[in-house]
């Protein structure tokens, strides 16, 4: 249903003596008629264990194509819970406003393309339900394999290729981790890692900010393997070859500089992650302290 405040976060609860584990997933939405109804219909058909409930968290931008009036069509659905902006903001932004809206336990980041399949999500959160790990990132890097192949674009794929491998061992170097594809889309975490975090990227570095301040928290990502098809900027891909990289490089420094308050104790806390609002940018540079770099990765 549609909402405009943010819904509190909600435990598990039991049925038939088992505990129900509720999925929470948070879909930011932007000019994508030609794929939308599609990936919503796959989420909420996707197979999950019984003790899985399944939330949906659709955050429309106000498209200019008729990709509103399609998601429009599920807010009929329990499991939806449909949030709209009046204006487009960014990506980052659009899964920051979804974040004030989750109410399960384990949230799940998804793309409103179809780059990825949802057939995914058993495997991407089995090692949480399972206490093995809190946080798991879908890893689109198949060895031996480029990541993005355009066909007869072939200077921009290996251009597009070479920055991942470089943005991801900048990442690595100033995090101190091992990963292999940090910036996927595919994020998921138990909510309690969100706790007294507090969110500002707007565009695609919110990719670089959530997983460095989850790293700098000390939680440390599984991969998993997970289909990934490119789509290229004729298919509708949204990144910028200029404007993008330099945020992504000023994010690689800023997550790694910015001060992190202490984790708050799970008892008795109130609040996931705070999800800074644009107008609120005034008080982000009295946050930015020099930090520790002692690896947690």
């Amino acid at each position: 249903m549609a909402h405009d405040e943010p819904s509190p976060g909600a435990p598990s609860d039991r049925t038939g003596g088992r505990a129900v584990t509720t999925l929470s997933v948070v879909l930011p939405v932007f000019n994508e008629e030609a794929t939308i109804a599609e990936v919503i219909d796959g989420v909420l058909n996707v197979g999950l264990p019984d003790s899985v409930r399944l939330q949906l968290v659709i955050v429309e931008s106000n498209s200019s194509d008729t990709t509103r009036d399609l998601v429009s069509k599920y807010d009929v659905d329990d499991r939806v819970t449909l949030v709209l902006q009046d204006r487009p903001r960014g990506k980052g932004n659009a899964v920051r406003e979804g974040l004030r809206h989750v109410s399960g336990d384990i949230v799940l980041i998804q793309d409103g393309d179809l780059e990825y399949r949802v057939d995914d999500y058993p495997a991407l959160i089995a090692p949480i339900m399972a206490r093995e790990v809190d946080f798991v990132l879908g890893c689109r890097h198949v060895k031996g394999q480029p990541m993005r192949d355009f066909g007869d674009h072939s200077m921009t794929s290996r251009l597009m290729n070479i920055a991942h491998w470089l943005f991801t061992t900048l990442f690595n170097v100033i995090y101190g981790t091992r990963l292999r594809d940090p910036f996927t889309m595919y994020k998921v975490f138990r909510v309690e890692c969100l706790d007294g975090l507090e969110f500002y990227a707007d565009r695609f570095d919110f990719d670089y900010e959530i997983v460095a301040k989850l790293v700098r928290r000390g939680y440390k990502p599984r991969e998993i393997q997970v289909f990934y098809q490119s789509r290229g900027f004729d298919e509708g891909k949204k990144v910028r070859f200029i404007r993008d990289p330099l945020t992504w490089f000023v994010a690689l420094v800023r997550f790694r500089l910015e001060r992190l308050d202490p984790v708050p104790s799970a008892i008795g806390r109130v609040p996931s992650a705070a999800v800074i609002d644009q107008n609120d940018r005034g008080s982000v540079g009295a946050k930015l302290d020099q930090a520790s770099f002692t690896p947690t990765g």
